[in-house]
C-alpha cells in the first residue's frame, strides 16, 4: 500500500459521507482510507460503515471518545501505507489532490510536501512558499500566528516522520495539529512545498473548544517541551506564541488570566518581540482590550 489516509470523526453525520466520497473519488491506486469513528453520538459511525460496505478501500474503526489526537494515533496504528495524509470529517479532498501529493514526495524524496487550499466560500489560500523550505521558517511562522500554509490536513507525510508525534493529550482540544507538526519539524525533515491546490477546508463550523487557562498552560508546556532540541534558535518564537495567546484570552475579555500568564510570561520579554504584541502584553487588559480588537479587525 503506498499511501493511507487517516479521517478522525466524532459527531460529524451531516459531512462525513461528502468528505468520505471525495477521498475515495480520488484519481490514483494504491491507497486506503481508514476513518477512526471517536465514539460518536450522531450516527457518524453508521455512515462510515454503510460506505465502508460499498467500497473495501474504507476500513473503519470504532473507539471510544478519546479525542482527536489519539484518534488520529489509531488510524496510523491502523494504516498500512508508506506514507500518510491526514483530513478532517467536515472538509473534502479536491479532485487530483491525493495524485498530486503523493508524486511529489516520491519525486522529491521529501518527508513532507505541503499543499495548498481553498475554503468553502472559493478563497485561495497560498503561503507563496515553494520547493525546499526549511523547518525553522516552518516553526517560526506557526508560533508567531503567521502561517498561511497547510498544518495537517493537505499534507503528506513519510510514515517514520510521524513517529512520537502524535501525543497529545485528550486535554489539548485545540492546536494539536500545530503541536504534531513542530513535533516533526524539530526532526529537521526534507519539506516541500507546491502550488497544488488540494483540499477544501469548511471554516467557521462552531465548536464547544472554548478558552481554557489550563489547558493553554498545558499546551504551552508540550510546546516547550517539543522545541527542547532548538530552543537556543526558537525561544523568542515561543514566547511570542505566549503573548499571541495571551491576545486570544483578551480578546474574549478573559482578563483573570493576566496573573498566571503575566509572572511566566514576563522575564522573557525581548525588545526582538514585535512592539504591538509587547504593549498589548504590558498594558492592564483592560486597556489592552481596545488594541487587540481594533488588530484582529484589521487582520
Amino acid at each position: 500500500m503506498e499511501v493511507s489516509v487517516v479521517i478522525p470523526v466524532y459527531n460529524k453525520v451531516e459531512y462525513v459521507e461528502r468528505c468520505l466520497r471525495s477521498v475515495l473519488a480520488q484519481d490514483m491506486d494504491g491507497f486506503e482510507v481508514i476513518a477512526v469513528d471517536d465514539g460518536s453520538t450522531d450516527g457518524s459511525g453508521a455512515v462510515c460503515d454503510r460506505l465502508a460496505r460499498e467500497d473495501a478501500r474504507l476500513r473503519v474503526v470504532h473507539t471510544p471518545n478519546g479525542g482527536v489526537t489519539a484518534a488520529r494515533r489509531r488510524g496510523v496504528e491502523e494504516a498500512s501505507g508508506r506514507y500518510i495524509t491526514f483530513a478532517d470529517a467536515d472538509d473534502m479532498m479536491l479532485p487530483g489532490g491525493l495524485r498530486s501529493l503523493c508524486e511529489a514526495i516520491g519525486r522529491e524524496q521529501a518527508d513532507e510536501v505541503v499543499a495548498t487550499y481553498r475554503n468553502q466560500h472559493g478563497q485561495h489560500v497560498d503561503s507563496g512558499l515553494r520547493g525546499v523550505v526549511s523547518p525553522s521558517l516552518m516553526i517560526s511562522q506557526l508560533l508567531g500566528c503567521r502561517a498561511r500554509f497547510c498544518v495537517l490536513w493537505g499534507v503528506i507525510f513519510r510514515r517514520g516522520l510521524l513517529d512520537g508525534c502524535l501525543t497529545a493529550p485528550r486535554q489539548i482540544r485545540s492546536g494539536e495539529d500545530i503541536l504534531m507538526q513542530v513535533m516533526c519539524l524539530v526532526k529537521r525533515p526534507k519539506v516541500v512545498f507546491i502550488p497544488h491546490c488540494v483540499y477544501l477546508y469548511t471554516e467557521g463550523l462552531p465548536n464547544d473548544r472554548g478558552l481554557e487557562l489550563a489547558e493553554q498552560m498545558a499546551y504551552d508546556r508540550l510546546l516547550r517541551e517539543a522545541l527542547g532540541p532548538c530552543w537556543a534558535e526558537h525561544g523568542d518564537d515561543f514566547t511570542l506564541h505566549q503573548l499571541k495567546m495571551y491576545e486570544n484570552f483578551i480578546g474574549q475579555k478573559l482578563f483573570h488570566v493576566r496573573r498566571e500568564y503575566y509572572r511566566q510570561v514576563r522575564p522573557h520579554l525581548s525588545a526582538r518581540l514585535p512592539l504591538a504584541d509587547r504593549l498589548a502584553f504590558l498594558l492592564p487588559p483592560r486597556l489592552a482590550y481596545p488594541l487587540v480588537s481594533l488588530r484582529k479587525r484589521l487582520l
